[in-house]
């Protein structure tokens, strides 16, 4: 038989748990309460490391910055040293093959200057000699002035071989210091100061340059 009882008790229990069941799961489905402050501070946590990891970023990439450009400088004043070097090198390079284009063309045109120097006595001997022939010619052997004139012929075409040309002043011309070398002065009726009176030997150029210059009398008679 059963107890009244003891079935209301059941029931009464059973009901006890299913409320206390329900009420487990309204508290489970409730929303959970949110702490404001506590997440402001982890936001503010949060921004502050991401600034601090901005900043390293950006002290780490100046400093990458700064040793780059300290090198490019470095790069570019070792490229413009061996720039100017390069530069240097090439100009004494064309400074030397000018030096070794002007002594070798002085080389060949100036080379025998002192040859020719030294044979301009014997054009003024064999000048002297055909002046002195021609002065007394009954008294000279006639194929000895031919001889002379050949030989003073072939001299004079050996002179203008190698580019030696006469300086031939005459008188009245006007002292040249340039060309002339005045050997005496003295005054003359009817010139001028610095004109030439009398031309002693002839004057030479060897291409552009001055071999030896005509020797000659200057008048210093006043103007």
């Amino acid at each position: 038989m059963v107890n009244p009882n003891r079935t209301a008790h059941t029931t009464a229990q059973t009901e006890d748990e299913h409320r206390a069941m329900e009420a487990q799961k309204a508290a489970d489905q409730a929303p959970e309460t949110i702490d404001i402050e506590a997440l402001a501070k982890e936001f503010e946590s949060a921004d502050a490391a991401i600034d601090q990891l901005n900043a390293d970023a950006h002290g780490k990439l100046a400093e990458a910055e700064a040793e780059f450009e300290t090198e490019i400088a470095g790069l570019r004043a070792e490229r413009d040293e061996m720039r100017d070097r390069w530069l240097r090198a090439m100009a004494d390079a064309e400074n030397a093959r000018k030096r070794g284009e002007r002594d070798r063309r002085e080389g060949e045109q100036y080379g025998g200057s002192k040859l020719a120097r030294d044979l301009l006595p014997v054009y003024d001997n064999l000048t002297r000699a055909l002046e002195a022939a021609n002065a007394d010619a009954t008294g000279v052997d006639k194929a000895l002035i031919e001889g002379v004139e050949l030989t003073m012929r072939e001299l004079v075409n050996i002179f203008g071989k190698h580019a030696i040309t006469k300086i031939t002043p005459q008188a009245g011309d006007t002292f040249d210091p340039q060309l002339h070398q005045a050997m005496f002065e003295a005054p003359m009726p009817g010139t001028k100061a610095g004109e030439i009176i009398q031309v002693m030997t002839d004057g030479f150029m060897l291409h552009d340059r001055l071999l030896r210059p005509a020797q000659v009398g200057v008048s210093s008679t006043p103007g």
